[in-house]
């Protein structure tokens, strides 16, 4: 063969790969997902799995077993997207041990005892386990969601049931077979379960049902793609998705955000919170695969915003809310029933570097000829604040006679301080930060001088839960806040918007 011909063979050779690399190129490989989940809600998984790899193409890799023994696997394996969990004792081991992220709940469910139909032994409490004629069935409570809880609710009890029992299995699904089947009269399962055997019927006992749990779905670590184990996340989650098969199947949907492959958030935040959060949404919204949109403003301007449009229904009424301070949650307190105080920032006076004007009390502020930077008090919360804070101190009126300069937030007024058109302004600490070689902060009264920043997601936001999921995506990175001036409060628990206590010289009238 010709060196010629050989050349034009490997031409033609290289160009059909070319070719065919081009086309396979065009339809990017399907990702698969690898999901651990506890035995009980295998039915309703398998289901919710089938039917989103039909809809967005995406197969799951589903694996059962009891939640203990399936976080066993997980903490040796180290692989896999997400573990559903039975119950909120075997996420708080996962968390633990650090190989879980995010949590979904997916469904409610509650301790019960399951029994033939017609109850044959007519089994109506705990001490009915005990008698000598009847088998009983139990689930290892190293293996089985149902064994840890049971085991826990019934303290010593549970010793002598395990004495008791015929049989123990490691999972729910199991024991449930078993008293089916009739080689037990009696197991200790989740109500969930007993949809899925249709000769059982369940016994409600004090003892247990009472106490109730969540069936989760946990971001692992090892996750190949935090965005598209979230996304599965969000469509098992999802009240017109996987929620509807959960109910079908006999369980209590947890309630999760209404389904939208890719969602978008809306946050309204004061401009103050600007420094330390503006990275962390866009990496938020970059792990969970959504879109955010971002208004920074004075707080006025966004309460105003969101009076304009009235019904919270609007498309473009705010999901999350994290304010400049405390006192402008209440004109907004209906749509937002409750805040977590994340952060605290300082309010002082700005000066030049080494303080020209020798300015040491905001009484200094009124001298003659001084030019004087202020926030706008319907705008912003600085600019109310600042107004609070004089008036209460009866220099409002002397005050606001130097004042050149009034705009919606205090970043607007250091700029001017920069280029020498004020002498001085009220700002937050943070405004400056880092900035000392051309500033100086003045502090004000320590009872008034302190704005304090709460994070609240809107009541019937269809976003609900990943505003609340954005919150603990903040509390986890405390350092941005501190970093950038904030003094950090996010550990403390939320309160109700209604009972924030407002310092009677910053209520609004």
């Amino acid at each position: 063969m010709s060196r010629k011909l050989i050349a034009a063979l490997l031409l033609v050779a290289a160009g059909a790969l070319v070719l065919y690399s081009l086309r396979s190129g065009s339809r990017a490989a399907a990702p698969t997902l690898t999901v651990y989940c506890a035995a009980g809600l295998k039915k309703p998984v398998e289901a919710i799995a089938a039917q989103y790899q039909k809809e967005l193409g995406v197969s799951v890799s589903l694996q059962f077993g009891g939640s203990g023994t399936l976080l066993t696997q997980l903490r040796v394996a180290n692989r896999g997207d997400i573990f559903i969990a039975a119950d909120e004792g075997s996420l708080a081991d996962a968390h633990k041990m650090k190989v879980t992220r995010e949590v979904l709940p997916l469904a409610i469910q509650h301790p019960v005892i399951a029994v033939a139909k017609g109850n044959p032994k007519n089994i109506r409490t705990l001490a009915d386990l005990e008698k000598p004629d009847v088998r009983l069935a139990l689930t290892n409570p190293e293996a089985a969601s149902i064994g840890k809880v049971t085991q826990k609710l019934l303290g010593p009890r549970w010793e002598n049931l395990v004495q008791k029992a015929a049989v123990m299995k490691p999972t729910v699904t199991e024991v449930a077979a078993d008293t089916q089947l009739g080689a037990v009269d009696a197991a200790l399962v989740w109500d969930s379960v007993l949809a899925q055997f249709k000769d059982l019927e369940k016994v409600e006992v004090p003892e247990l049902s009472n106490h109730e749990e969540k069936a989760s779905a946990a971001i692992l670590n090892s996750a190949a793609s935090s965005t598209e184990a979230l996304k599965f996340a969000r469509y098992m989650a999802a009240p017109d998705k996987g929620g509807l098969i959960f109910k079908t199947l006999g369980f209590q949907p947890a309630g999760g955000d209404k389904w939208a492959a890719k969602p978008e958030l809306i946050l309204y935040s004061g401009g103050v919170n600007r420094p330390a959060i503006e990275k962390l949404v866009q990496d938020f919204a970059t792990r969970e695969g959504i879109s955010i949109t971002t208004v920074f403003n004075g707080c006025g301007i966004l309460c105003a915003a969101m009076k304009t449009m009235g019904d919270s229904t609007s498309p473009k009424f705010p999901d999350v809310y994290y304010a400049c301070d405390v006192c402008f949650v209440p004109p907004v307190a209906e749509h937002f029933p409750e805040a977590v105080l994340l952060t605290e920032a300082q309010i002082v006076i700005a000066v030049p570097r080494g303080n020209p004007k020798n300015i040491r009390t905001l009484a200094d502020l009124a001298q003659p000829g001084l030019r004087v930077g202020l926030c706008n008090a319907e705008q912003s919360t600085l600019g109310f604040m600042t107004q609070g804070i004089l008036k209460s101190m009866n220099l409002l009126e002397s005050v606001s006679k130097n004042a050149s300069s009034q705009v919606p937030t205090g970043d607007f007024l250091v700029n001017q301080l920069r280029t020498g058109s004020l002498d001085a302004a009220i700002v937050y600490q943070i405004n400056i930060q880092n900035q000392s070689q051309q500033f100086d902060a003045i502090p004000l009264p320590a009872d008034k001088a302190k704005a304090v920043q709460p994070f609240a997601v809107r009541a019937n936001s269809p976003n609900k839960q990943l505003g609340h999921r954005m919150l603990l995506w903040l509390q986890e990175n405390q350092k941005s806040f501190t970093d950038a001036g904030f003094v950090w409060k996010g550990n403390t628990p939320a309160i109700k918007s209604s009972e924030i206590e407002v310092p009677e010289w910053l209520k609004q009238k």
